[in-house]
């Protein structure tokens, strides 16, 4: 009997990749999946790709995880709290969702509204000194889809003083999976194929999130919805920071910081010069692909960033965190290949 995990909104899309991942994992015995509205339904006649797996959905509540060491909680914002809130004290916890990420009640409150449940342990290992914290973790606040893919993007070169922290502008495209399960018309294939459409224009709510992992201190993105089902491609620009030189100077002192921070991490790839990201690169995996370079007009420096984003964004960083809590190699059931083609 290996380690006993559960999953809460196991029907969603993020839900039906952790379960894959989990299903493939040496040490993770899954004695739990549960989802509201497919209670009593075969994991498989929601998940078709998971046939063989031989489960059933449960209802979402306090019994249901009372057999599992961990719980993966991929519910819908502002639903998490009121879960974790009955799971006793020993059972350990990855929240996918943003309940527990921000650290700033008033940020928490212009973004999403309601009450604030707190900041919990923020997930992503890459950060400086995070890898510690989450292995010292029960309770983690796993992150946003485009919040890892711009964060990881990013943070080095703030703290490394690279780019100034007060002009920092991002355009990122995410597949539909991003959008969850939820039937709605924008989402219909005839609404999303052969188009592109951004949504929520200057108002997304990973923005304080990304604010307070990398530190900027003003951050425009623009999210653009791809017809495509997942992966993200986000392109962040920001101001050279004074002394960093010409344009040919900031990219190879941005790309000196890419290297530094990344060039131990087992899934944050930067690329050879003049290979540039692509999302189908990344498709299945726990891996992040950077580039970087400098716009010859305006001297911005330009790191583009391409993830899976129920990989990396979602279930794959969770089981990757979920590793570090359970005193597991880090990259246990995970791959940093992509599926192709």
């Amino acid at each position: 009997m290996g380690i006993r995990v559960a999953v809460a909104g196991a029907s969603g899309y993020a839900g039906g990749e952790l379960l894959r991942l989990i299903a493939g994992h040496p040490e993770l015995d899954l004695v739990a999946a549960t989802a509201h509205s497919h209670a009593g339904a075969p994991v498989a006649a929601v998940h078709p790709h998971l046939v063989g797996l031989d489960l059933t959905f449960a209802g979402t509540d306090a019994a249901s995880f009372a057999d599992a060491d961990l719980v993966f909680l991929a519910l819908p914002h502002g639903e998490s709290a009121a879960i974790a809130a009955t799971l006793p004290a020993g059972v350990k916890v990855v929240d996918l969702g943003a309940d527990h990420r921000l650290t700033d009640a008033a940020a928490w409150d212009r973004y999403y509204g309601g009450r604030h449940a707190g900041a919990w342990t923020y997930g992503l290992p890459e950060l400086p000194g995070q890898r510690d914290r989450i292995a010292a973790a029960d309770r983690v606040a796993a992150t946003g889809c485009y919040a890892v893919a711009i964060t990881l993007a990013l943070a080095p070169l703030i703290v490394a003083g690279v780019v100034e922290p007060a002009d920092v502008v991002v355009v990122a495209a995410s597949g539909t999976s991003g959008a969850g399960r939820a039937a709605k018309t924008h989402l219909l294939a005839s609404e999303v194929m052969s188009s592109l459409s951004p949504y929520k224009v200057g108002a997304h709510q990973h923005v304080p999130e990304i604010k307070q992992a990398t530190g900027a201190t003003s951050l425009s993105l623009t999210p653009v919805l791809a017809p495509m089902p997942r992966g993200i491609l986000a392109t962040v620009t920001a101001l050279p920071a004074s002394g960093a030189g010409g344009a040919v100077d900031a990219a190879a002192v941005a790309r000196e910081a890419l290297t530094a921070a990344y060039a131990d991490e087992p899934f944050v790839h930067l690329l050879p010069a003049g290979s540039w990201p692509a999302t189908a690169a990344t498709l299945g995996s726990n891996s992040c692909h950077l580039q970087v370079t400098t716009d010859i007009d305006s001297g911005r420096v330009i790191v583009t960033s391409a993830i899976d984003n129920l990989g990396k964004g979602a279930a794959g960083q969770a089981v990757q965190c979920a590793n570090l809590m359970l005193g597991l190699p880090e990259a246990t059931g995970l791959t940093r290949l992509g599926v192709a083609p």
